[in-house]
């Protein structure tokens, strides 16, 4: 990340564009005023992420996710709600928020897990057999799906991107990568023969 930005709001020499000039700009798909915006909200985005994550590499990321946001969704910045500074600073927060969530439900799992595990006895070769057998189950079950649910299973929960992520990758929206997992988990959980209470 870059420590030599301009402060919020001070536009450049030569230049009487603010963040709200700026994103109205970027609402219509100008690439220049948004490398202005970037330079002008970087740096403050940045401070508020790294407050809230307290992590550099993760504040680093956020920060690019927020900004990516702020270009994707500028046409939703509404000028009666707020100023175009407090907008995106929202967005900051929001997204470092649900970082910091995301990292503590993660740990809890582990945690879980692991208190789970130690309580357990083991024997490897009972383990072995039944696991090479639900692997081949889950295989072949996997085969079922349609190739959309089984690309957004496959990259949710054998590749660990998340729900976010896979829509990136696989270029759909949100809530189309959520249905087809939900979908997908349906068909494989009826295809293992799962029972839920």
């Amino acid at each position: 990340m870059e420590t030599t930005r301009r402060p919020a709001e001070q536009p450049e020499a030569g230049d009487s564009s603010g963040p709200h000039e700026l994103l109205v700009s970027v609402a219509k798909g100008d690439e220049q005023a948004f490398a202005r915006l970037y330079d002008l909200v970087a740096a403050p985005v940045h401070g508020l992420v790294q407050r809230v994550v307290r992590d550099t590499a993760q504040s680093e990321e956020v920060t690019q996710e927020v900004l990516v946001e702020v270009w994707r969704s500028a046409s939703r910045y509404r000028s009666d709600r707020g100023t175009a500074m407090a907008w995106i600073m929202t967005i900051a927060h929001r997204r470092a928020v649900d970082r910091v969530r995301s990292a503590q439900a993660a740990a809890e799992r582990e945690t879980k897990a692991g208190r789970q595990e130690a309580g357990r006895p083991y024997d490897e070769v009972a383990e072995a057999v039944l696991s090479r057998f639900e692997q081949r189950q889950l295989r072949r079950c996997i085969g079922t799906l349609t190739d959309l649910q089984r690309e957004s299973v496959v990259l949710t929960y054998y590749r660990g991107y998340t729900y976010r992520e896979a829509a990136g990758l696989l270029d759909a929206p949100l809530a189309t990568v959520k249905t087809r997992l939900r979908d997908g988990l349906i068909r494989l959980r009826d295809c293992l023969g799962v029972t839920t209470r």
